[in-house]
């Protein structure tokens, strides 16, 4: 007799679609570790690409169904995910590689806010 087991939390958690990505890197480590993990709003967005000195054009994105992630790494590779669970909360999952370099690496993504009541367990930013 064989027995299928399917993980019940694998069932209640779902990928999110990226509707926009943005990759980089900065020679200043220093700003990584202050730097956010989600923005909701156009204000703080557009200070990140300030004090990131993000070449490309400042997106315009429409935070009342739009949110944005952030993930950084020392190591050369990165990716960015998001996960929805049952109760509305958002779990970004970055993945990099171990071979730090100088400097760090950026990953910035947009996904629709539609459902999202928490970013790990806490409040989003209301949009301004």
């Amino acid at each position: 007799m064989l027995a299928l087991v399917m993980n019940a939390n694998a069932q209640e958690r779902k990928p999110l679609e990226t509707l926009k990505e943005w990759r980089g890197s900065n020679p200043n480590e220093a700003l990584a570790k202050d730097g956010p993990k989600s923005i909701s709003n156009a204000k703080e967005l557009e200070k990140l690409w300030k004090a990131w000195d993000i070449k490309e054009k400042l997106p315009e994105i429409d935070f009342s169904k739009e949110i944005i992630l952030i993930e950084t790494t020392r190591g050369s590779r990165l990716n960015l995910k998001a996960i929805l669970d049952e109760k509305g909360d958002l779990q970004p999952l970055g993945i990099a590689t171990r071979d730090f370099g100088p400097g760090f690496r950026y990953v910035i993504i947009s996904i629709n806010k539609a459902g999202i009541k928490t970013i790990q367990g806490k409040p989003i930013t209301p949009v301004n």
